[in-house]
């Protein structure tokens, strides 16, 4: 298991189910190892180290997450209210219910 402390709070992330060998060599150093395997089973070392660097970012600067309403017949519109709290969804798949989503803080 990894655990990543920051100034946006602590993440962890458990390897478990990978026969990885995972190791601090420095402070700012980590050493992902895999011994005895096939091409496919080496792309695990890469997929950790992946996983390892998206910690770091979440924990240093955090995500941004954007999301963009489409449609393909029934043109959708949604509108926030409550000073971010609460968004409205109308017009849902021709629907005459508003669908009303509490933002979590």
């Amino acid at each position: 298991q990894i655990t990543v402390k920051g100034k946006r709070g602590t993440l962890f992330r458990n390897f478990g189910h990978l026969q990885v060998d995972i190791r601090m060599i420095g402070k700012k150093t980590i050493k992902v190892e895999k011994w005895f395997s096939s091409r496919k089973e080496l792309a695990a070392v890469n997929t950790v180290c992946s996983h390892i660097n998206n910690l770091f970012t979440g924990v240093q600067r955090g995500y941004r997450y954007k999301m963009k309403s489409v449609y393909a017949h029934f043109p959708i519109n949604v509108a926030i209210s409550e000073a971010g709290r609460k968004v409205e969804v109308r017009n849902f798949l021709g629907e005459k219910y508003t669908r009303i989503i509490n933002m979590p803080e």
